[in-house]
């Protein structure tokens, strides 16, 4: 909210308190006038009143005080807050951006978040980080209140190159124009110099598997603490059927190889590209040691016959407890946030494959996630999973050519897209992927060599950063191919980008850039050609 908004708002108020306390004197002096048709009211009625009186005053005191500028808005020294902007017609988008900010607070940020009608040029000028919520209206139209920024603002070329930001743009996909404003503002944002922190995220008619991809996004700002699910986790049972380090003797972090099947039933349907979430677990280990911190049985039981170590397993462990009752203290845990993972396999495998790198704390602890499926989650035990659809990453046309880039565990969604196009028999792919050390790190190497043996793979560029030779990292590669890459998009390729957020996706992005130059890029963007999976 801006300054001159509040002042308005406090200002009306007090004109409403001031009419009506004029109002309540002139009713007081018929009271005490000689003239009052019944009698004058007694000692009590005159203390109703003024508690009548005192009591709205503190209900516009309260109002004012919810809708108060947040301290954590207020500009200090250094980088500035981190905006939150919504965009909204029915409440939604609102009700979306006040969770964002909230989370956000949560994990340490200082927060500014205003409705996109009280955003200006100097505003986003003076931002360094931006999260728009932004929904769309009718046939692609955006929400009213929006309009007077479209008309103030996007009319302008405000540059903003010093901008970061991302777009969850809501919408219904039986329109035509689906999410157009998310979009509309997304390209207007590009073209003024504005750069992605990662790709707009689609919301079909309030999708709560979209609804908690952004959230996970979230986990990038702020000190990185563990943020819960919006709504509550709706896991299916998998069983982990096999697990294997492919890159024993690496000098990066331990990467392990996943085999699932669903512990009941046929095994759901998936495409190239779809995510799977899991459901983390503190290690049996862990939660033993915190319930004796908290002088609670390991073989304790809930009234409906669960262990309490299994709910506790499954939840943030608490520092303090209010009650010492099993159930008491099952009914105010909070499950752990689901992590997400690409697939790297198809249905028509048998199983979902997983690739992943166990990750260490600063204090070398393995992470949450990572540490239980790498190190402690049984051959043969429960895995909580649920399927989520990522449309922006679905394979393109089967006859359109494909240039497939990435690096680490980001192999594990291109994969998936090779063998969708194996599948399809489709040849025309070119693949880059960098790692550090060919003879530890090239992640289903022995496969990939054999696909390009069998010309389902055109073109292999494989960069090692460890191993010298001409080119260390992918996007070195792809530089050094400009004119193929060119040639590749001049015959209709989509570009898919799979791997690190940090270094990778943005070098790759500039490569790619130099080539073929921003405004053919974000062409390509816009054309749904261009399409990355980064975290």
């Amino acid at each position: 909210m801006s300054r001159s908004a509040s002042a308005r708002i406090i200002a009306g108020n007090a004109a409403v308190i001031a009419l009506l306390l004029a109002i309540a004197g002139l009713l007081l002096r018929l009271h005490l006038g000689e003239n009052w048709w019944l009698a004058a009211p007694l000692p009590a009625r005159r203390w109703i009143a003024l508690a009548a009186l005192l009591a709205y005053a503190a209900g516009c005191a309260a109002l004012w005080w919810h809708a108060r500028p947040r301290q954590d808005d207020a500009t200090e020294a250094g980088e500035p807050p981190l905006l939150v902007v919504w965009a909204s017609q029915t409440g939604f988008a609102r009700q979306l951006a006040e969770h964002t900010a909230q989370s956000l607070r949560d994990g340490g940020c200082r927060v500014r978040l205003r409705a996109l009608d009280q955003v200006d040029a100097a505003l986003l000028g003076g931002t360094r980080k931006a999260l728009f919520v932004a929904s769309t209206t009718g046939e692609g139209d955006p929400p009213d209140h929006a309009l007077a920024f479209l008309g103030q603002v996007m009319r302008q070329a405000p540059p903003l190159p010093d901008l970061h930001y991302a777009v969850l743009a809501l919408g219904d996909r039986s329109y035509e124009h689906y999410c157009a404003f998310g979009h509309r503002l997304d390209d207007w944002l590009r073209q003024h110099g504005a750069r992605p922190l990662f790709d707009t995220v689609e919301v079909d008619n309030a999708d709560p598997a979209a609804l908690r991809h952004w959230q996970q996004l979230l986990g990038q700002f702020g000190d990185g603490s563990v943020q819960v699910d919006w709504s509550a986790p709706d896991y299916q049972p998998w069983l982990l059927r096999a697990r294997q380090q492919l890159n024993p003797g690496s000098v990066g972090g331990p990467v392990f190889h996943l085999r699932l099947q669903p512990a009941d039933g046929d095994l759901p349907a998936w495409q190239a590209g779809d995510i799977a979430e899991v459901g983390p677990r503190h290690a049996a280990g862990a939660v033993e040691h915190w319930m004796r911190t908290h002088d609670l049985d390991v073989r304790t039981t809930l009234a409906d016959g669960r262990a309490l170590r299994e709910v506790l397993a499954a939840s943030k462990l608490p520092d303090t407890l209010d009650s010492s009752a099993p159930d008491a203290i099952a009914a105010a845990l909070q499950a752990l946030p689901h992590r997400e993972y690409s697939i790297a396999s198809l249905p028509s495998e048998g199983s979902l494959h997983l690739l992943l790198r166990r990750q260490a704390h600063p204090d070398g602890t393995p992470g949450l996630a990572s540490g239980w499926l790498c190190d402690d989650a049984a051959i043969g035990g429960r895995i909580d999973l649920r399927l989520r659809a990522n449309a922006n990453f679905h394979p393109p046309a089967d006859d359109a050519p494909l240039v497939l880039i990435g690096n680490g565990t980001g192999i594990a969604g291109l994969r998936a897209h090779l063998r969708a196009r194996i599948d399809a028999g489709a040849r025309r792919n070119w693949l880059l992927f960098g790692e550090r050390n060919h003879i530890h790190d090239f992640h289903f190497g022995d496969e990939l060599e054999q696909w390009r043996h069998e010309g389902w793979i055109e073109r292999l560029d494989a960069v090692f950063s460890r191993d010298g030779g001409a080119h260390r990292y992918v996007q070195d590669a792809l530089a050094a191919q400009a004119d193929l890459l060119r040639q590749w998009v001049d015959d209709g390729a989509a570009v898919l980008v799979c791997g690190s957020l940090q270094g990778m996706a943005p070098a790759v992005d500039a490569a790619i850039a130099q080539a073929l130059g921003e405004e053919r890029k974000e062409q390509l963007v816009m054309q749904r050609r261009y399409r990355r999976d980064v975290y």
